[in-house]
């Protein structure tokens, strides 16, 4: 293919043209130094009517990340030194076109800001992406922090931040600073202008992407005609009316069919005014729903300390599955997983395989032409519990395999276990925790959705866990393990016992699985 180069020598993106369409990098900037957590944002647009299918980024000519749509948003971990970056959209109609990028990684101490530019004008909802190293502390660093006019706002650990945080009027200076394990620290000032003006700001999803369901609506507002501020905001999908919230930020999720969608998000202030944004997207995959009325269904207890998988455990570990439960449901179709038995720290793993070998679901896939081709998977319900508390764990996995690799997406709460969220290491068979807080609400219905993804040079990249209406981004990528034989996509749900292997029952309702 040949390519014809318009070079733009732009402090904010360097663009690559061709007969096809057009990558825009926003970050990182040519030629800078970044640290070892490097964030890449970029749009791309095409000639071919049937638009952009995916985007990627190549480091050092090794594909790391894919994501579909025509917009890409996530942090790489990069060793020190130079690196080649290339950022490519592929489009429908087999044309592609690409960016280089070129950075140097830093193990020098410092914070290094991707967003925002100091001296930048900005709206009213400000998008802090930041990385720290520092050569001081051989322990690394600990956290980082956001002070706004000298007040510490927001609070990350690790050696990254990536947070949006609403700022009032006028001229407002930030510190962004990092603490190192030994005592140490180093900051950035940024001065940022935010105008006085009136809008919706957007940040998910992009105009004009691809997702899955449910799509992660994400936005702020503000007003300058009325002084008494933003009373609330809402979404409109296809002129109708989805979700409404009060106040000037919305975070929600909306679980849409596949296809196309003219959405706006629009703000009414407490002076009958309004103003919105409009935002089409595309809904791509297929989806399994009400998995949790399905057939299929298997239990497996697990004792300590092997945690071997059995299917009859004695006394030391019960379980049992009720269907077509009428309450407490949403549907009037939700399923109650029971777990008790004597052992301490007993657990009941249940799976469903839903494509290939075993299908559930009338999808066997004998010619293996469907599994291989599958590339990212959201996992969504909804759990009901009267004492969560009593539970150790509730695990969430989904698992693919083909070509003697395997990919365990495993996502586990620790409710008992400290409230957090852990993620699996497949290659060492050990969780890693992601230090997100986990607090499930009892007696209510708890919303969960995980979004994951298999790269293509066949990765995991864990992205993100959605928690009742709060999304976050983790984006960990892992490697695969081998399994020899097996064709197959299943989905788990796991129940873990505590130190007294309390009996506890968890209903589930509206479980859905989409694929593409």
């Amino acid at each position: 293919m040949k390519l014809r180069f318009l070079i733009s020598l732009s402090p904010v993106a360097l663009l690559v043209t061709s007969a096809w369409g057009a990558v825009s990098v926003q970050s990182p900037i040519n030629g800078t130094v970044v640290g070892t957590s490097v964030n890449f944002t970029a749009t791309s647009s095409t000639t071919c009517s049937k638009g952009v299918a995916s985007m990627g980024v190549y480091i050092d000519n090794v594909l790391k990340y894919v994501g579909n749509g025509s917009g890409l948003n996530t942090n790489l971990i990069l060793s020190p030194g130079s690196h080649h970056t290339v950022v490519e959209e592929w489009d429908s109609c087999g044309g592609a076109t690409y960016t280089p990028i070129d950075v140097t990684v830093t193990t020098q101490t410092g914070v290094w800001m991707v967003s925002p530019a100091n001296n930048s004008t900005v709206g009213p909802s400000v998008n802090y992406i930041a990385t720290a190293t520092t050569s001081a502390c051989s322990k690394g660093v600990a956290s980082m922090g956001i002070y706004i006019n000298n007040k510490l706002t927001y609070v990350a650990n690790g050696a990254s931040l990536n947070t949006t945080l609403a700022l009032g009027p006028g001229t407002v200076n930030t510190v962004v600073e990092e603490w190192d394990f030994c005592g140490g620290a180093s900051y950035k000032p940024i001065t940022v202008t935010v105008p006085n003006q009136t809008g919706v700001w957007v940040k998910s999803p992009m105009n004009n992407a691809t997702t899955g369901t449910p799509v992660n609506f994400v936005a702020t507002a503000s007003t300058s005609t009325c002084s008494k501020g933003v009373a609330s905001m809402g979404v409109y999908v296809n002129n109708q009316l989805n979700y409404v919230v009060n106040g000037a930020s919305l975070n929600t999720d909306l679980t849409l069919t596949p296809g196309t969608y003219n959405t706006v998000v629009e703000e009414w202030d407490f002076c009958g005014g309004a103003s919105f944004t409009p935002v089409k997207v595309t809904v791509g995959g297929n989806s399994f729903f009400n998995l949790q009325a399905s057939g299929g269904w298997t239990g497996y207890g697990e004792l300590p300390p092997a945690y071997n998988i059995c299917t009859s455990c004695g006394p030391g570990i019960t379980w049992s599955l009720a269907q077509g439960i009428k309450s407490p449901s949403i549907t009037g179709n939700a399923s109650q997983f029971n777990i008790g038995g004597t052992t301490p720290y007993a657990d009941v793993l249940w799976t469903n395989p839903l494509i290939g070998d075993f299908s559930s679901q009338g999808m066997p896939d004998h010619n293996h032409t469907i599994i291989p081709n599958l590339h990212n998977f959201t996992y969504d319900l909804y759990f009901f519990g009267s004492n969560l508390e009593l539970s150790q764990v509730l695990e969430f996995d989904i698992n693919q395999y083909f070509n003697n690799m395997g990919f365990t997406w495993g996502n586990q709460c620790r409710i008992a276990g400290g409230h957090v969220w852990d993620v699996w290491d497949n290659i060492n068979s050990k969780w890693v925790s992601t230090g997100l807080p986990c607090n499930p609400i009892s007696n209510s219905w708890n919303h969960l959705t995980l979004q994951m993804q298999r790269t293509g040079d066949n990765h995991l990249l864990f992205h993100s866990i959605g928690l009742n209406g709060i999304t976050t981004v983790i984006d960990r990528y892992d490697t695969p393990f081998s399994v020899p034989g097996w064709y197959g996509i299943t989905v788990n749900y796991q129940m873990d016992g505590n130190y007294k292997q309390s009996p506890y029952v968890i209903s589930v309702d509206k479980f859905s699985f989409t694929y593409w």
